[in-house]
């Protein structure tokens, strides 16, 4: 009935002008909202599958290897369903390598601090391709622990059809970290068919003007030699020759068997000179570069590898680890990692040359064990321009470098700059958290108000000793600190006493549970954690920080944010009060006060 009631006013309804017009606004948003919401859900589907064909079959079998990579923070990778446009580099702070644009950009000084920053006219990577029509998919990591850009290629001649039958070309770039002038191209090609493969090998032709082509022999070798110049200020020039050895321009692949090569080139650069210089300095950098490259053909690739890849997993000893992020102001794994990568790619290592005398060894190794006011500051954690999200550009990586640089030098961190990538690590891990040495202890001085993110920092260098120092949170959300050491060759003792001092100091040892100290926050404010070797300098501490208060977390967050104050609640009240007792009145008008109606209907 009450239906039927509403039914018969809807004529009534609609004879209105206003109701017309609102009800057609109404069916115009629907189909509307109904139109996005279909082109997202069609979107997104089309993003989850894979590339069409046998092709594409074949690539999501080589990527998938990729993802639990990726998902821990150590690499990002480019595929055809998820395209990601940052630069794909490989470098050690001579040379850098940038994959998607085929370029080579080299420094100009080989000392700490300085980076590739001049782009050559040089294309550094040699194209594989299968000859012939094909389909093609490609997909494209870079791998950060191994300092290098992995790239895979899934090829299907037109004549096969099958996934299990597609051609797969596998490369990985790397520009050696320790061997500062060795760029390493690694080839390996998967011909699973009935049928033999033909493939093209094809070097950019587009050297430009200001580089030359030329092939020599070396000891029965050819090798093709290609230098050139790049003009920087004052009018002067920095000499770059490529020396790499003679290829083939096709490759054949037997049916149902694998084909592998491995590409060396050297680049060697020169400091900016005169233009009378020229002839004189090309002909050493091209007796240089000659030597060197003979000596690598007769080394091992694989030992050059690991060599390399051990260099980079020595560096990132060090680093940060984003455990829970509870905001969006604070950056990502992948983004804290990337830029490290960018960084240290960027960066030279003198620690890792071998030529670098003991004393220097010394000195430097001594600068990263005690970097005597770094990190003075705020910490970083939250500089969206030193730890940015998106890097879209070789570019943009010089600029990042030239502000952590600059960061780093005004700061107190000139020591770790001096140090190279090793130092560069340092101080930004020391950054990141707010940590700083001072003469006597390393003190933990973050921000008490943003602890409500969880993260870690490894690798911290003291005195011969590595330190992790993690931010957790326990069952209800309240924030602790989690100490471990990773003890080296010559044991020292450590101590730690939290905020304050108050507690005695604890040992700091290498059991594998580590320490943990509750999160204090004193006022005035000071550090959260204090770490030294000197456990007077530790209990005298206590008599110096001349405090007010110490406060559990907790404590200091609800005094910090109190909540509204006790004259809204009041208002809020008694404005409830005053609605309820206005009610009330009408209720008791209705059906007590004069003329009320009555309560119940006469049957009468």
């Amino acid at each position: 009935m009450w239906l039927q009631q509403r039914l018969k006013g809807l004529p009534g309804l609609l004879s209105s002008s206003w109701a017309r017009r609102l009800l057609i606004a109404l069916l115009l948003f629907l189909i509307f909202s109904w139109y996005l919401g279909a082109g997202r859900s069609w979107s997104f589907l089309r993003g989850q599958a894979g590339p069409e064909g046998a092709a594409g079959q074949c690539l999501q079998a080589e990527i998938h290897r990729w993802k639990s990579l990726v998902d821990r923070g150590e690499g990002i990778y480019s595929t055809p369903q998820e395209q990601l446009h940052a630069p794909f580099v490989s470098g050690n702070g001579h040379i850098l390598i940038d994959m998607e644009s085929n370029k080579l950009w080299v420094a100009s000084s080989s000392q700490p601090g300085s980076a590739p920053v001049h782009q050559t006219e040089y294309s550094p990577r040699v194209g594989v391709h299968l000859e012939g029509s094909r389909a093609e998919a490609q997909a494209s990591i870079l791998w950060f622990r191994k300092g290098a850009v992995l790239s895979v290629r899934c090829a299907s001649p037109a004549a096969l059809q099958s996934a299990r039958d597609c051609v797969t070309i596998r490369e990985e770039f790397i520009a050696h970290r320790s061997r500062t002038n060795v760029f390493l191209q690694r080839i390996h090609i998967n011909n699973p068919s009935d049928r033999p493969v033909s493939l093209g090998v094809s070097e950019s032709p587009a050297f430009g003007v200001k580089f030359s082509t030329s092939v020599d022999k070396v000891e029965d070798r050819e090798v093709v030699l290609h230098s050139g110049k790049v003009l920087v200020d004052n009018n002067r020039i920095v000499l770059v020759v490529v020396v790499t050895k003679k290829l083939n321009s096709r490759i054949q692949v037997s049916a149902k068997s694998e084909y592998t090569d491995n590409i060396l080139s050297v680049v060697w650069t020169s400091e900016p000179i005169e233009s009378s210089k020229l002839e004189e300095t090309f002909s050493t950098l091209q007796d240089g570069a000659k030597k060197e490259l003979v000596e690598l053909l007769r080394a091992s690739v694989d030992d050059l590898v690991v060599d390399h890849q051990q260099a980079w997993m020595d560096l990132f000893i060090s680093g940060v680890e984003m455990r829970k992020i509870t905001d969006s102001h604070t950056p990502s794994s992948r983004t804290v990692n990337t830029t490290l990568y960018y960084i240290l790619s960027s960066s030279t290592a003198p620690l890792l040359d071998r030529r670098l005398s003991s004393e220097e060894r010394a000195r430097l190794e001594s600068s990263l064990n005690y970097a005597d006011h770094c990190f003075s500051g705020h910490a970083t954690m939250h500089a969206e321009n030193l730890w940015p999200e998106q890097v879209s550009s070789t570019t943009q990586i010089l600029q990042l470098v030239t502000l952590w640089t600059l960061t780093l030098q005004k700061r107190g961190c000139k020591v770790l700059v001096a140090a190279g990538a090793h130092g560069a690590m340092q101080g930004m891990v020391l950054s990141f958290g707010g940590l700083q040495f001072t003469e006597n202890h390393l003190q933990f001085q973050a921000d008490p108000d943003v602890l409500h993110n969880s993260y870690a920092l490894r690798g911290i260098h003291y005195n011969q000793d590595l330190i992790n120092l993690a931010v957790l949170l326990d069952t209800e959300g309240k924030p602790f600190l989690h100490v471990s050491v990773k003890q080296q060759e010559k044991p020292v003792k450590l101590y730690a006493c939290e905020a304050g001092c108050l507690n005695e100091p604890v040992e700091l040892t290498s059991e594998i549970k580590g320490h943990t100290f509750p999160v204090m926050v004193t006022q005035p404010i000071t550090s959260l954690l204090y770490i030294s070797t000197d456990l007077r300098h530790l209990q005298d501490l206590r008599h110096t920080l001349h405090l007010k208060a110490i406060l559990a977390h907790e404590e200091h967050m609800a005094n910090r944010y109190p909540g509204l104050p006790f004259l809204f609640w009041f208002s809020v009240a008694s404005l409830i009060t005053l609605f309820h007792l206005f009610l009330f009145k009408l209720i008791y008008n209705e059906y007590c006060g004069p003329g009320a109606k009555p309560l119940f209907r006469s049957k009468v």
